[in-house]
């Protein structure tokens, strides 16, 4: 990314960052028809429940509801489709035998615009085990805490 593209985040998926840790991270461009652009345009994207598969040395992200445009008529796209994304070839098959054999995960963390391109930026995850996120919880807690105290002490 140069410092002259303008980027625009349209959607977030924090859900992931609570129930993965997150290893690595990749940008991908995304397969999208013209009224599926203008939703997300607007902001009508979820990526709460998607993922990301690899399938014959391609990549797809599955579960992505980018809701139907209003004016898009009979242009519109089923909003549970699966899209494919764009990556390089050696960044997908690194994925593939990661996932393979080590048990990571591929989930979308976000959306974005860069310029007028729409990227998702997909990462490498290992599932969090219940004791984990008490302990980030509390870690959270423990951090608030301190801070309202030292904000008291400051007034």
């Amino acid at each position: 990314m140069s410092k002259g593209e303008n980027i625009k985040t349209v959607a977030n998926n924090k859900k992931a960052f609570h129930d993965y840790f997150v290893e690595e991270k990749y940008e991908a461009g995304i397969e999208l028809f013209g009224t599926e652009v203008k939703s997300i345009r607007a902001g009508k994207l979820n990526l709460k429940d998607s993922w990301c598969s690899v399938v014959e040395g391609e990549i797809f992200i599955n579960g992505m509801h980018v809701s139907p445009y209003e004016q898009g008529n009979i242009f519109n796209r089923d909003p549970l489709r699966v899209r494919k994304l764009l990556m390089h070839k050696r960044e997908i098959t690194k994925l593939f035998s990661l996932v393979k054999q080590d048990g990571y995960s591929l989930i979308p963390l976000s959306v974005y615009f860069s310029g007028s391109k729409v990227k998702v930026e997909v990462g490498l995850c290992k599932g969090k085990k219940l004791y984990d996120k008490r302990a980030v919880a509390a870690e959270k807690s423990a951090k608030r805490t301190i801070e309202r105290a030292l904000k008291e002490r400051q007034q």
